[in-house]
């Protein structure tokens, strides 16, 4: 028989048993799709957090305060020897190290702003300097910054995200009007351009106002959340966090061994993010895989009782000199269409669903996992489908005809 020969024979046998073939059908197509969709899924949560600490720049650090908790650095601090908390201070002393452009002290602080009767809760009140918007890439879109005189004089004024302007405002130009904080009013200068959300974060629902003028009327003056380090470029970046470390040690009168501090920079966390994503997007590859396996184990399961119902024609066929193989590529091509027709369809549906935003994230196809997914497919309709074939081959005519 020629291929064009069995594969027809192998369509007649499937369109015999529409429904059984489609609900087969479905089961590769689910897999093939959940492979797709899910790679994408975490591709594209990947990227958004990627381009999220990359908006910040590489030549970016950040101090932060570690406590005396019983857990990292601060755990082998002597009983009697309190952690220090960041300061303004020690804000102005990491200046004075070379390669510094520029150092921001950040207060940080949740609170629910309210415009007109209408209310936001952002998560990320913060007081800063100026120099925080290009350490930490953020633009304006319309509107001004504030300015080192806005924060000498405590005014209380704000540059708030692109989310907290259309939660607030709506279509209306929020510069120049008063949002209350606390009952304390403070005038929008500036809105943000839009940076996006990662899924867990939205880098636009953030409102940032001179840091004196939050401590005046929010958190006090004193602890500091963390401090924003800018070096001047990439390349000493690894100087300026030694140079940090180095300061600080002395000002706290510490040692790596149990300093209270902790330098993140920012190359370093972008490059163990990336590795951490892939993980996670391989993982999510896995779990999808598992729904392909099962598709596999349906065509066993369906070509077994194809077989059997079909075990008279067999006998018939190899009766009136049907060869082995004939028998045999006519029921691993019927196995074979079905995966081959649900992997299509199940690229299909991959490729549709990436179209959507799915938990806050925007999927980004991974090209060769369409290509894995389908050949995968494929292979599992000849892997599957060689035993109930090679059965249904290996009949012995009489006992075939015999069947009843």
């Amino acid at each position: 028989m020629s291929p064009w020969e069995v594969l027809s024979f192998a369509a007649a046998g499937l369109a015999a048993n529409k429904v059984r073939s489609a609900l087969t059908t479905l089961g590769i197509l689910i897999g093939v799709g959940s492979v797709i969709l899910l790679v994408a899924v975490g591709n594209g949560s990947s990227q958004a957090v990627q381009a999220s600490l990359q908006g910040l720049g590489t030549n970016t650090l950040t101090v932060l305060h570690t406590g005396a908790g019983g857990f990292g650095p601060a755990a082998s601090r002597s009983s009697n020897q309190a952690p220090k908390d960041l300061t303004l201070a020690d804000a102005k002393a990491l200046l004075a190290g070379s390669g510094v452009k520029s150092v921001s002290p950040v207060v940080s602080t949740s609170e629910t702003l309210t415009y007109q009767g209408a209310s936001h809760t952002v998560s990320s009140f913060t007081g800063t300097y100026p120099s925080y918007f290009e350490a930490s890439n953020s633009p304006i879109r319309k509107g001004t910054y504030f300015t080192n005189s806005d924060v000498l004089n405590a005014r209380k004024i704000m540059v708030i995200g692109a989310t907290t302007a259309t939660d607030l405002f709506g279509s209306a130009s929020p510069i120049g009007q008063k949002v209350y904080v606390g009952g304390v009013p403070f005038t929008v200068t500036g809105v943000l351009k839009k940076k996006g959300s990662s899924g867990l974060q939205n880098a636009d629902d953030t409102a940032i106002a001179p840091l004196s003028a939050i401590e005046e009327s929010l958190t006090g003056y004193g602890t500091l959340n963390n401090i924003v380090v800018q070096a001047a470029s990439p390349a000493v970046v690894n100087t300026v966090q030694s140079e940090i470390t180095s300061i600080l040690n002395k000002r706290h009168g510490v040692t790596s061994a149990n300093a209270d501090f902790q330098v993140l920079n920012q190359a370093t966390l972008l490059s163990a993010t990336s590795s951490t994503s892939h993980t996670f997007t391989v993982l999510l590859g896995a779990v999808a895989a598992i729904s392909l396996l099962v598709g596999g184990i349906g065509i066993t399961n369906i070509m077994l009782v194809t077989v059997t119902e079909r075990t008279r024609e067999i006998g018939i066929r190899k009766a009136i000199g049907a060869p082995r193989g004939a028998i045999l590529g006519q029921f691993l091509a019927e196995a074979t269409l079905l995966s081959v027709i649900g992997g299509a369809l199940g690229v299909l549906a991959g490729l549709i669903g990436s179209r959507f935003t799915i938990v806050g994230v925007k999927p980004v196809v991974v090209p060769s996992s369409i290509l894995l997914a389908f050949a995968v497919s494929v292979a599992i309709g000849l892997f599957f489908g060689g035993f109930p074939a090679s059965r249904a081959a290996g009949m012995r005519p009489v006992e075939a005809l015999r069947y009843e």
